[in-house]
């Protein structure tokens, strides 16, 4: 499969620069052989080189260029699609309660591997609101403040007037605002890490993509064009940019496209008085507009491709340009979209991470879909969990047989986003709420 260029975005013309990382050329043997350069093949190999293991880390491309280099950058240690009461149900109470609590304290992981290792990577925690678009839709907003307080959050609902002086904002009517989310540069980050599993002795080889694995022995060797690594255990973290490592895994999931775009430097005058306190802000409707700053001033703001919006691009500047006025008249029609970059998720039915148990000794991990910042970084810690021989039992995640998406997958996220518009815009007509441009 072909992705979505990589040297296009905000983040690779802005990211510290990488850390050497050769291209795999001999043969080498492991404790453990991590495939992926991602966040959750980073942290991975970070938590097992901690722990006294020889680990080596093979990555097709270049450190982090798949989604955890391209990502929009939000820190918000939530749950995608599914509420808490909905992801007890659908993992039963035991490996329900142990996802909630790995990822509701994700982003104190990020920030601890961020403090540790010194990583630049413009690191922000001055939290994530989640606006009311409509005065009913504070119900909802409600129901989720006191799910995630329920399990240790310190979520605040705020009034209209509070989500106004957040955001500079008169569009939202109050909003859900967690004070621990953050945002970065995620390609900063990525490289963060590989620095960090680097500098704890982990070895690290980038344009060394997998072409198989066999057994070899009571071991398995990891194939490259150029090398081998003989390991104890293999762990695939590939995510939406899995290829032919192993039969099967880039069928666990279909993808669905994002796209990203920044904006010129805007003035401090302008600031000042749009989202002053550099807050991550969602519009609160179900087709996403979310944005804050980058560190020079920028905004940085994502949405779902849907019709001409992500393929016409005189168009889809000037929806987001429009979309930006009309939620912050502050900012000018005309402001110039400097960096448009585009990212692929690894989207399955659960929207939650999945385990698979792919041989003995082999996993994979895949279904981030959209919150690959903290769920990569706390996932690290489950699969060096693994890795260690933890009981499967004791485990975060449950490890499941690998199973294809349903045909299904290849079209319910572009249907579900046309389903949450028509939804919004009936709640908006019903409110009597002006409506976007382009609803």
């Amino acid at each position: 499969m072909r992705f979505s260029a990589f040297d296009t975005s905000l983040w690779f013309a802005t990211a510290v620069a990488p850390v050497a990382t050769p291209a795999l050329n001999e043969r080498l043997e492991a404790d453990v052989c991590v495939v992926g350069g991602g966040y959750t093949g980073l942290a991975t190999a970070l938590e097992l080189a901690c722990r006294g293991l020889n680990v080596v880390l093979l990555e097709a491309e270049e450190i982090g260029f798949g989604g955890s280099g391209r990502n929009a950058g939000h820190c918000t240690p939530t749950f995608h699609h599914h509420s808490i009461p909905q992801i007890r149900q659908m993992l039963g109470p035991v490996y329900g309660e142990r996802l909630i609590a790995r990822q509701t304290g994700a982003n104190a992981v990020v920030a601890q591997y961020i403090a540790r290792y010194n990583i630049d990577c413009e690191w922000q925690q001055n939290g994530y609101l989640m606006a009311a678009h409509t005065p009913s839709a504070m119900a909802r907003l409600v129901l989720k403040t006191d799910e995630y307080n329920a399990v240790g959050q310190r979520i605040r609902l705020l009034d209209r007037d509070e989500a106004c002086a957040l955001t500079g904002s008169q569009r939202f009517h109050g909003g859900w605002f967690h004070p621990a989310a953050g945002h970065l540069n995620p390609l900063g980050y990525a490289r963060g890490l590989a620095r960090a599993v680097v500098q704890e002795g982990g070895r690290v080889f980038s344009r060394s993509a997998v072409c198989n694995v066999a057994r070899q022995g009571g071991r398995w060797q990891v194939n490259t064009s150029n090398g081998s690594v003989l390991a104890d255990k293999v762990i695939f973290a590939t995510g939406a940019y899995s290829r032919l490592g192993w039969p099967g895994l880039d069928q666990t999931f279909r993808i669905q496209k994002v796209f990203v775009a920044a904006t010129e430097p805007l003035p401090v005058s302008v600031r000042q008085q749009v989202l002053p306190l550099n807050t991550t802000t969602h519009d609160g409707r179900g087709d996403i507009f979310v944005y804050k700053y980058n560190a020079e001033g920028r905004i940085v703001a994502s949405m779902f491709p849907m019709g001409r919006r992500g393929r016409d691009m005189a168009f889809t500047h000037q929806v987001m340009s429009e979309r930006l006025h009309w939620l912050h008249p502050q900012i000018a029609k005309s402001v110039r979209w400097d960096y448009f970059w585009m990212g692929e998720l690894d989207m399955q039915r659960k929207t939650i991470p999945r385990l698979y148990g792919l041989a003995p000794g082999v996993v994979a991990l895949t279904g981030l879909a959209g919150r690959g910042v903290p769920t990569g970084s706390m996932l690290g810690g489950i699969l060096a969990d693994w890795a260690t021989d933890v009981p499967a039992a004791e485990l975060a995640l449950n490890i499941e047989p690998i199973r294809a998406a349903p045909a299904y997958m290849s079209v319910a996220p572009s249907l579900a986003l046309r389903y949450y518009r028509w939804r919004d815009n009936r709640a908006a007509r019903h409110d009597g709420v002006e409506l976007p441009p382009y609803h």
